[in-house]
Parts: structure tokens; C-alpha cells; sequence
């Protein structure tokens, strides 16, 4: 019985049929780059002091009613409290000078008990200056992109195991129109509790559209599954910098992010059911009708039975997969517990640096496109590197090329402030390559019937690092350089994890349980203390 590219292979791999189908995917992902990280603008912190209330003061009392002090060589007003007003008031009636005579120093301090007063230099507003996320309630900032990813997290869970029993396309617009429905009503929130509860089934539907890859064939699906998704996801999150530069406020942008999204609709009459998984459930009709219609697409003559073998197979019993098939096989067992651990570290470096690097440059829309444009040349070489290079390899040559620079960045003398983004803006790009590598490499490991599953296991092991992220970024604040050697030692970690994965380089993708089990592996040297074989075969069952 032939695989699925040899009975499809009359279609060619770039006709019409997956022109239009590639670009409408691509397409679907953009909501997803400007999603994941427009909490860079409406999460961020204003500058900010105590309000002060228009009570009688004098010039001067105005002036210095907030206390401050040296920061870097430079003076900062304190964000979180201000010398008691009534004695202020009173100091001012009897016109005493401060600094002259009053020692601010003695005078005693309050907290913003009147609210607070947020600089419009950057930003009209965001969340935390509409609901107060600032001083006792800062820890609500960094809890607030918690919750979002935990949200991506349970969806990238469900929706692989969904797509498995239901279908690629029912679950993929599924999830793009929970993303845009809770980002629309996110502008009403009356309160941070209602936000980040909305924020949350928003992050359900923030699930990466790469279940697509299996509708392509050969080089076009290395072509989508590396540059073709990542790409529309850089192409949103360029996008969404400038949007912001013009939408000052946090509402506007959330409006901005939602309704173009119902421009989507229209995709569900081009975009079809994935055949393989068609096949893999025994809909073979419904799998040769997709086919036909691609080939009077493309102008070519379908063959009077497409899937030989396939359409002689009764439908009966139908193979079926869960979670519990990753775990039950050894080796497949091994090979899910490794890939689920160095995706955790690859979405934990580059969910971290995304998050850090907005912050390396005073005005964070600079920032964040910077962050954003790095993406296309790190996607570019995960292209080239799918297409030419063994998945193993590149895996762990990312890995280490990501940890090396995050190590020197400690070694950078201070005042040498650019030296270090260079050193950071490469790590995220090696971190970014690997991760793009990723999608191909999982997709590519797995039969048909376990591969929506096995997808999201490991997806949802990556959102554990993206859920850890922005405590990540917090330490920064207790030790400048620990978030970037934490991330460095588990790249190192990671890529030698990454020895005990198989090789799928120019294989076909596995259609069932038993081809998985007969595929051939790359056997680590490290195992074995003398020159050891290149390849060995898995047998059937466990090992």
C-alpha cells in the first residue's frame, strides 16, 4: 500500500490548490504573533507618583511634596508614597521653605491614599494605570502574562488532543474565533479580576496553526512548517509595534487586535480538512474528494482510485491514539520526555528574552520591533537548516549557540551597553531558530493518528516555560545576570538531552503505530565507550 505522498504525488507540490491553502494558513497566524505579546504594551508600567490632591500648597511645597532620591546619578520621584499631606498643609499655611527650613528627611511619609498620577508621555493608558497595578498590587503585573500563558498552555493541550478525534480545520477555527471574541470583549472589563479571567480564554484560543503541515508534501511542508508559520507569526508581531505607536490606549489597541480578525470567516470555505487525517479515521471518500478538487486546482488528471489499499479497507475499526501511547512504548516514551524537555527550554529562553529585550531600549516600540525583526532571519536559517541539515544536529547547534553568548554577557565591562544587546539579540536569535526547528521535528516523529496529540504534549510542556517567563524577568531585579545564566545552563542541559532523539531527516512522515516502531534512529556514541554503529532499527513493541 503506498504512503500518502506517493498517491498524492500526481498533484505536484506547488500548484494552486497549495498556493492558496499555504498562504490562507500563514495568514491565520498572524493573530497570534501580535497576540502573544500585546501585553508588552498593555501591561506596562507608566511612570508614576502619589496624587496629590488640589489643596492649598505653596510653589515650592508642590515641588518637593514627593519624596526622591539618587538613582544611577540621576533624581527619581518615589512611585509609592508621599509626605503626609496634612502636615505638608500645615508646614505650607505657616510658610516654612522645604530644604530650608524643614528637613524633608525627618518629615514623615504616607502612602497614596488619594490614588496615584500617570505620566501620558508614552502611553494614554494601559491596564496598570487603569486598574492601579502599581506598588502593593505590582505583583498583579507579572501574574496578569502568568494567567494569559497558562490559558495558551490548557489550549495547546485540548486543542491537539481535539484536532485528533475532530479534525484539523473544526478546531483550528475554533480557536481563532475564541481568540477574537475574548479579545473583543476584554475592552469592556470593569475591573483586573474581569480582565484577566477574559484574558485567560484568550490565551485558549492563541494556538499555533502548524497542524497544517501535514496537508503539504516534500519540501513545501518543511518550507510551511518552518518559514511559512513563523513568518506570518514575525509578520503580527511587527505588526503589532506600530499599531500600538498610534493607539495610545489600551482599549483602542485590544479593538485594533480583534476586529479585523472577522476577516478570517471567508478562510473556512478555501481551507480544507487535512486528507491524512481523513485517511487515518477511514473517511477515504471524503479524503479523494479533497484530492480531486485539488487536482482540477493544479489541472491535472486524477488516477480513478487516488488511494489504493485505502479505499479497499472497510470501515470498521479505526486506529486509535491518546496521551497514555507516549508514555506506554520505551522508546517512544524517551523520545517524548526528551522533546517535551528541550521545547520547555526553547519557549523558556525565547518567551524570556522576547520579554526582556523590549525593555533594553527607552522607547518600547523601538524595542519590540527590534525584538520582532530578529525573528526573520533566525526563521530564514531554520528554513535552510530543515532543508539541508540533519533535525538532530541543528537542534542542538541552536542550543549551544544560544547558551555561549548568554554566558558573556556577564563578561561585558560596564558602559559597553550595546556589546551586550548584541550578545542578547544573538542568543535570542539562535533560541528563535531552534524553536522554529521544533514544529518540523515533532510533526515529523509521529504517525498520523498520535500526531495532533504528541504535538500538543510537547506544546504544552514549551507553555510551562512561557507560563515561568515573566518570573524569569524578575530576577533580574535580585542578580542582573541570573535570568541569563538560568537560561544558558538549561540550554546546555537541553542540547544534550537532545542526543537521544531520532533522526527524521529526509524520511517520510509515519502514517501508523507500526511504522514507528520500525523507523530507524541515530544512535548516541555517548552511550557506548567504543565506535558504535550509525543506525539502529526499532523493533516492534517496546524496547
Amino acid at each position: 500500500m503506498k504512503d500518502f505522498a506517493e498517491c498524492i504525488a500526481f498533484l505536484g507540490q506547488w500548484g494552486l490548490f497549495q498556493q492558496v491553502v499555504f498562504f490562507l494558513l500563514c495568514a491565520s497566524i498572524m493573530p497570534n504573533g501580535f497576540g502573544a505579546f500585546t501585553l508588552v504594551f498593555l501591561n506596562d508600567a507608566p511612570s508614576h507618583h502619589c496624587f496629590i490632591p488640589d489643596v492649598n500648597l505653596t510653589e515650592e511645597w508642590q515641588e518637593n511634596i514627593i519624596p526622591s532620591k539618587v538613582v544611577d546619578g540621576k533624581r527619581e520621584q518615589s512611585s509609592c508614597s508621599r509626605y503626609r499631606l496634612d502636615v505638608v498643609q500645615n508646614l505650607s499655611a505657616q510658610g516654612f521653605l522645604p530644604g530650608r527650613d524643614v528637613n524633608l528627611t525627618e518629615l514623615q511619609q504616607e502612602g497614596c491614599v488619594d490614588g496615584w498620577s500617570y505620566s501620558k508621555d508614552i502611553y494614554q493608558s494601559t491596564i496598570v494605570s487603569e486598574f492601579d497595578l502599581v506598588c502593593s498590587e505590582q505583583w498583579k503585573q507579572p501574574f496578569t502574562s502568568t494567567v494569559f500563558f497558562i490559558g495558551v498552555l490548557f489550549g495547546s493541550f485540548f486543542s491537539g488532543q481535539l484536532s485528533d478525534r475532530f479534525g484539523r480545520k473544526p478546531v483550528l477555527f475554533a480557536t481563532m474565533a475564541v481568540q477574537t471574541f475574548f479579545t473583543f470583549i476584554q475592552v469592556f472589563s470593569v475591573s483586573w479580576t474581569m480582565f484577566t479571567v477574559l484574558l485567560f480564554f484568550n490565551g485558549l484560543g492563541q494556538m499555533s496553526n502548524f497542524v497544517g503541515a501535514e496537508t503539504f508534501t516534500g519540501n513545501v511542508r518543511v518550507l510551511y512548517s518552518s518559514l511559512g508559520t513563523c513568518l506570518g507569526f514575525a509578520l503580527g508581531y511587527m505588526l503589532l509595534p506600530l499599531f500600538a505607536y498610534f493607539l495610545r490606549d489600551w482599549k483602542s489597541l485590544l479593538l485594533v487586535m480583534s476586529v479585523p480578525c472577522l476577516a478570517y470567516i471567508p478562510f473556512w470555505w478555501f481551507i480544507p480538512e487535512s486528507p491524512r487525517w481523513l485517511l487515518s479515521q477511514g473517511r477515504v471518500e471524503e479524503a479523494e474528494a479533497i484530492v480531486r478538487k485539488a487536482a482540477k486546482w493544479n489541472k491535472v488528471q486524477a488516477p480513478s482510485v487516488i488511494f489504493q489499499g485505502h479505499s479497499e479497507t472497510k470501515p470498521g475499526p479505526k486506529e486509535r491514539a491518546s496521551v497514555l501511547d507516549l508514555l506506554r512504548i520505551s522508546h517512544i516514551r524517551v523520545m517524548t520526555l526528551s522533546l517535551c524537555f528541550v521545547s520547555f527550554t526553547m519557549t523558556f529562553g525565547y518567551y524570556g528574552l522576547s520579554f526582556n529585550t523590549s525593555r533594553l531600549h527607552t522607547n518600547p516600540y523601538i524595542s519590540c520591533f527590534f525584538s520582532a525583526a530578529v525573528e526573520v532571519p533566525a526563521y530564514i536559517s531554520s528554513w535552510l537548516a530543515l532543508l539541508y541539515l540533519p533535525r538532530r544536529i541543528s537542534v542542538i547547534s541552536t542550543l549551544l549557540l544560544g547558551a555561549v553568548p548568554l554566558y558573556f554577557i556577564q563578561l561585558v565591562p560596564p558602559g559597553h551597553s550595546n556589546l551586550s544587546l548584541a550578545l542578547e539579540m544573538f542568543g535570542k536569535y539562535a533560541i528563535t531558530t531552534g524553536s522554529s526547528l521544533m514544529f518540523a521535528y515533532i510533526a515529523e516523529l509521529y504517525p498520523t493518528v498520535l500526531r495532533n496529540t504528541a504535538t500538543g504534549t510537547c506544546t504544552t510542556a514549551s507553555r510551562l516555560g512561557s507560563c515561568l517567563a515573566p518570573i524569569l524577568v524578575e530576577l533580574g531585579t535580585y542578580f542582573k545576570f541570573l535570568p541569563y545564566i538560568t537560561l544558558g545552563t538549561m540550554a546546555i542541559v537541553a542540547a544534550f538531552t537532545a542526543l537521544f532523539l531520532p533522526e527524521s531527516f529526509g524520511l517520510p512522515l509515519p502514517e501508523t503505530m507500526q511504522q514507528i516502531h520500525r523507523r530507524k534512529r541515530l544512535k548516541c556514541p555517548c552511550l557506548s565507550g567504543k565506535e558504535t554503529p550509525k543506525t539502529a532499527v526499532f523493533l516492534d513493541g517496546p524496547l
